[in-house]
């Protein structure tokens, strides 16, 4: 008896070890969560809209995400920001340098944040326009006839209209 239990007790021990072996390298084998790299400069203002969006009951981790954002010269006239994503890709956010280094922090909260609303919201440009000419919507693409009214007094209402597209 204790001849068997010498030659079945290691081969227990090696079938238990290559058997958590196996399991290791099949959640090793799990795709990760891709991070986003988001430049230091712009952090904040991703953070900000994070919060933003939990005020509103919404859970958004943009880093998780994988959304990534950079600072860099955009080659279009007039264009402050870019957002390029697919069925398949998180999105990325870029910030024209120029626009960057010129501009007020609201005006850059605004830009991001309509940014962010076609990468990680999904949304479309929306074009209205209330009747004193004000644009309805930070989600303009700038090619209308509105004009921005992005200030303390008004941030709430077009951030809750980011989130709810529908007021």
């Amino acid at each position: 008896m204790e001849k068997l239990v010498r030659v079945i007790l290691p081969l227990v021990l090696i079938l238990s070890l290559f058997s958590c072996l196996q399991e290791e390298v099949i959640l090793e084998s799990e795709p990760e969560i891709l991070n986003g790299q988001i430049d230091e400069s712009l952090l904040p203002y991703f953070e900000q809209f994070e919060i933003e969006a939990a005020r509103r009951g919404f859970v958004v981790n943009l880093e998780q995400h994988g959304i990534n954002g950079t600072i860099e010269e955009i080659s279009e006239n007039f264009v402050a920001g870019t957002c390029t994503y697919g069925t398949h890709l998180p999105g990325d956010v870029v910030v024209d340098l120029g626009f960057w280094n010129n501009s007020s922090a609201f005006a850059k909260e605004m830009v991001i944040f309509h940014e962010l609303g076609h990468c990680y919201l999904r949304r479309d440009h929306k074009e209205t326009s209330f009747l004193n000419g004000t644009c309805t919507s930070i989600m303009r693409s700038g090619n209308g006839d509105c004009f921005d009214n992005y200030n303390p007094r008004t941030r709430e209402y077009y951030i809750d209209e980011l989130f709810f597209e529908e007021l």
